[in-house]
């Protein structure tokens, strides 16, 4: 090509990338799979010397040299220096150990491991704690703190939270510790699901959220324990109050009053474990020479609480409980524990009694009340439950129980509400 003087040079595009990207002659590419190796983790590195020999070592132009039967490439590997170098045969090596282990250590969050027992005879559930294993690393250092909280669903968070010691700098932690749940029901088992979450305890910032299995209790038998090697997983979303907002805006209104109704009517404020017994004394009480009425007293014994809601910032409460016999004309009836400082699952041990006959019990109304001692204000209501011949569920057959088994203690765990009991209009 011969340029005139005076005139300037113009070179097309085409001409200027076949210029830049292809100083050569061009070859064909026989495979376009021949520029990726194909490496099996469970494949055999051959021992033999020779780099052409080994598949392992030949590097993506390489081998696709040798399918088309002539080394085209040979001067770009001895540029780059393609071939079987040691290093290569390492990392090969490394990445086989690293998938040839354990599923379950290569799972993107890790494993935790614990177990679960359910002793009937005094209302506990049993968590063991075991291990985990090739948790996410959640610190700058590539470890963390990790350690495990509790919660029984549904119900309050705060209520009903354990918690285990925490394992510094470590992805595989061995906690090997108990948690125990008291006053778990049998109905409990088949209504509620234990949601374990591993977390990493910072102290400047926020714990963080590593995973979290849940398990259904109805998986549990009574007096038996069942293994678990599960897998964390990452917590439900949230369902997003926009997305449903412009579908649900006409009766939104309705569908908020239905929920707080349900809510506050089903919320549990915690466990309360009561004893009774009626006590008949050894002559008959007679009432102008009629029928005799059995006299005698009621025993009412407060055991203890168990994950009672948190009242106070500090995230406890300072417990007490208060018991009523009504009708009460006399307002004479009240009773109450001593006051325990700072616990969720306070232990009172103490025993009330009252001087009634058999057939006046049996219209009374008993009303024990759960309250949070605050000084300089007004106490707050924890829960309640009442226990009549009008009431339903577990309230009704302890009540019942009591009547028919004179001199028996009963002893039965009752569910706090966050409802002031319905007691009689007679006060």
């Amino acid at each position: 090509m011969t340029v005139q003087r005076g005139k300037k040079l113009s070179i097309s595009i085409q001409e200027h990338m076949a210029i830049d990207v292809c100083p050569g002659p061009i070859r064909p590419i026989r495979q376009i799979s021949a520029y990726f190796p194909r490496l099996s983790p469970t494949s055999h590195t051959p021992t033999s010397p020779n780099p052409s020999s080994s598949p392992v070592a030949l590097s993506p132009p390489a081998a696709a040299a040798l399918e088309g039967g002539a080394n085209l490439l040979s001067p770009l590997r001895a540029q780059w220096g393609w071939g079987g170098s040691s290093s290569q045969n390492s990392s090969v090596e490394t990445s086989v150990d690293i998938n040839s282990e354990d599923s379950d250590d290569s799972t993107a969050l890790g494993t935790l491991e614990f177990e679960l027992r359910y002793d009937a005879s005094c209302s506990e559930l049993h968590c063991t704690v075991l291990r985990a294993k090739g948790l996410k690393p959640m610190d700058f250092n590539g470890l963390a703190d990790p350690y495990v909280k509790l919660h029984l669903l549904p119900g309050a968070s705060k209520a009903n939270k354990l918690k285990t010691k925490t394992i510094r700098n470590s992805l595989n932690p061995v906690w090997n510790e108990t948690l125990t749940y008291c006053g778990i029901t049998e109905e409990d088992l088949h209504r509620k699901t234990l949601r374990l979450t591993v977390c990493d305890e910072d102290k400047l910032t926020h714990n963080e959220l590593i995973g979290e299995s849940r398990v259904p209790l109805k998986r549990v038998k009574p007096d038996q324990s069942k293994h678990f090697h599960t897998c964390l997983e990452h917590p439900p979303p949230l369902p997003s109050p926009t997305a449903m907002g412009e579908a649900l805006r006409g009766i939104s209104c309705y569908l908020r009053e239905w929920e707080n109704e349900q809510l506050h009517s089903l919320e549990e404020r915690g466990r309360l474990l009561l004893s009774l017994q009626f006590l008949p004394s050894a002559r008959p009480d007679g009432a102008d020479g009629g029928e005799g009425r059995l006299s005698g007293a009621l025993c009412v014994g407060v055991r203890r609480c168990a994950h009672l809601a948190a009242m106070d910032v500090n995230g406890f409460s300072d417990p007490y409980v208060k018991i009523y016999l009504k009708p009460d004309i006399q307002k004479k009836s009240k009773h109450k524990t001593a006051v325990m400082k700072k616990t969720l699952n306070p232990e009172f041990n103490q025993e009330f009694s009252y001087d009634v006959s058999l057939s006046e019990l049996a219209k009374k109304t008993l009303e024990v009340t759960v309250w949070d001692h605050d000084l300089g204000r007004s106490n707050d209501f924890i829960g309640g439950v009442f226990l009549s011949c009008r009431s339903q569920g577990d309230a009704l057959r302890h009540w019942m129980d009591c009547l028919k088994n004179k001199g028996q203690r009963v002893e039965r765990w009752h569910i706090l509400t966050n409802e002031l009991p319905r007691s009689s209009s007679h006060n």
